[in-house]
């Protein structure tokens, strides 16, 4: 009797064993296709956004700047003789130089034509002079070992690299901001550092500001890859980026 209540509980026992294994071994499995989804969602969605940003980009640059260039030239080939009427026709030609020159930044911020001719590097020291701001901010920008192009994840890099620049601006109160790049064969290491005034990082993380943040999470995640923020109030910001290539 005490044996066969004994194989009994063994054999209860074990079937809660695999019920409670297939149950764990299911939620596991849906984790992680929901994560996978997940993943391809997002990266569907931000794929839309940078082909559309393309074509605006492409728009603004081949249509709309041409245009107003050949407005320009027909204005500035008015005569005039009323001084009043010269006065109109330069301002208006001054107005139209400053709707191309934003036309041109928003175009380059839209789309930096320079990732594709010129590489990953000088596409982001050219999106620093683009900003204007080298009065606020000095960057430097280089890389230790020579990079080799990946399309896929330069542009994540890219805009990651960009948000990180306009949060510096916006927020750090910083004189500089040093982005360095490594690259080994398997993956490739960031590193920007500013000398900003710093923020408490899991705080930021909860209010607004905390968007621009996630914004650089998704996209490392995104590559597979993961991303390390340092920072105390008044001793700056670091951030350690690594993106598998494999």
């Amino acid at each position: 009797m005490d044996d066969s209540i004994f194989y009994i509980s063994i054999l209860v026992c074990s079937l809660l064993a695999v019920i409670i294994t297939f149950f764990i071994t299911s939620i596991i499995r849906y984790h992680r296709r929901y994560i996978r989804l997940q993943r391809e969602r997002i990266t569907a969605e931000i794929r839309l956004l940078e082909n559309e940003r393309k074509r605006i980009a492409t728009d603004l640059h081949d249509s709309i700047g041409p245009l107003l260039s050949s407005v320009k030239l027909n204005i500035a080939s008015v005569e005039v003789g009323d001084p009043r009427d010269k006065q109109v026709i330069g301002k208006s030609m001054r107005y139209i130089d400053e709707i191309i020159t934003s036309m041109r930044q928003i175009s380059h911020d839209l789309l930096p034509n320079t990732l594709e001719r010129k590489g990953l590097v000088e596409a982001i020291r050219e999106f620093s002079t683009h900003l204007g701001h080298e009065d606020r901010l000095q960057v430097d920008v280089y890389a230790t070992t020579p990079l080799h192009p990946h399309p896929e994840k330069d542009i994540h890099i890219f805009r990651i690299v960009q948000e990180i620049l306009h949060n510096t601006l916006k927020h750090a109160q910083a004189s500089r901001l040093e982005i360095g790049f490594n690259e080994d064969g398997k993956e490739l290491l960031i590193f920007v550092r500013d000398n900003g005034k710093g923020f408490n990082v899991e705080k930021s993380r909860q209010d607004s500001r905390g968007l621009g943040l996630k914004s650089l999470e998704i996209r490392t995640d995104i590559m597979y890859g993961s991303i390390s923020i340092q920072s105390t109030p008044g001793e700056g910001t670091r951030y350690y980026i690594r993106i598998p290539l494999q």
